[in-house]
């Protein structure tokens, strides 16, 4: 075995034998960089997709955006969210755009299906298709608009890299990072993506936390941007998601998952924030992991472990619906 493989964090039984494993690199960060505990190689880059979206939704209150067009804390939680594409996400969305002019043809994320299986099926029971409202990020594309909008430049191509928003975006990302943020990929749903060492993304994330340090201006959005994810867990995932159970259990944490196996977490009553990256990308890896870490730090205290049970620990089932295993975390000291 490699010795310089990340370790072992989570253990896939079938019955009681070990089937697959999941590693991971986790780091856990102070505001100033400090390191609190780490797991894994944390300076290796990797892209954090869509837990990066708390940092991004920074430029829609730092530029005066929201408060020019009115968004409301249910939109700003939004601009952070991977949502379901329920009524619920994908309503406010459409009538955020229609305070600045717009439809849904100006979100340039592109279409995919409600990842909410009953909005799914309800779309389809209706003889409709889905557009860019059902897509995850429409609510995060909504903020990148409202940026457009508020600057007074053209809102065609506002995903690029030179294109004014996303050089704000950008900006802010190297500030919050300390990196030079050059974009080394698309990410899913168009704009430019990042590959950031863990340990950037955790302080990053620490700093959302615990904002003393950063400028007045910096240190509002990211309190604004905080609060509305605690206020508004289910608009930042929906229904039958971790991110969403997570933030109910625990009122004073906002967490964020990221497609190929990223998860953070902003401990704001310990001005702390965590990165997970599991190596074979895989998002149940990350959520058993991540919990795993908060339960390591007291986080998770005995109501909040009962109401997340089934994610601590999920069961593995058969077709039949048949419990056959379990995923644990294991976590090494």
């Amino acid at each position: 075995m490699n010795k310089h493989a990340n370790p072992i964090v989570v253990e896939v039984l079938r019955g009681d034998v070990v089937e697959s494993v999941h590693r991971a690199s986790i780091m856990v960060a102070d505001a100033g960089g400090g390191g609190v505990a780490a797991w894994g190689d944390v300076d290796r880059p990797a892209f954090p997709r869509s837990s990066l979206k708390p940092i991004q939704a920074l430029a829609l209150v730092e530029t005066g955006a929201a408060q020019a067009f009115g968004v409301t804390e249910q939109e700003l939680a939004l601009a952070a969210a991977s949502h379901g594409g329920e009524p619920q996400h994908t309503d406010r969305v459409r009538a955020w755009l229609a305070r600045l002019g717009l439809d849904e043809s100006a979100l340039e994320c592109g279409a995919h299906a409600p990842s909410h299986e009953p909005s799914h099926r309800a779309l389809m029971a209706a003889g409709s298709v889905p557009n860019p409202l059902h897509n995850n990020c429409s609510g995060k594309h909504a903020g990148f608009l409202t940026i457009a909008r508020h600057l007074g430049v053209p809102v065609q191509g506002y995903i690029h890299p030179d294109h004014p928003v996303q050089q704000r975006v950008t900006a802010i990302i190297e500030d919050m990072t300390g990196c030079v943020a050059i974009p080394n990929g698309i990410d899913g749903c168009g704009i430019p993506a990042f590959a950031l060492p863990l340990v950037a993304t955790a302080t990053a994330m620490a700093q959302l936390a615990d904002p003393a340090i950063l400028s007045p201006e910096r240190r509002h959005a990211a309190h604004a941007v905080v609060a509305a994810m605690r206020s508004h867990p289910t608009l930042v995932a929906g229904t039958g998601r971790l991110d969403s159970a997570l933030m109910q259990a625990v009122p004073d944490l906002a967490v964020k998952g990221g497609a190929e196996g990223f998860h953070v977490a902003i401990v704001a009553d310990q001005g702390l924030g965590i990165a997970v990256k599991v190596d074979d990308g895989a998002k149940r890896g990350a959520e058993v992991a991540i919990l795993a870490v908060l339960d390591r730090l007291g986080v998770l205290d005995d109501r909040a472990k009962a109401m997340l049970a089934d994610w601590m620990e999920p069961p593995i089932k058969n077709v039949a619906g048949l419990v056959v295993g379990k995923m644990r975390a294991v976590l090494p000291p």
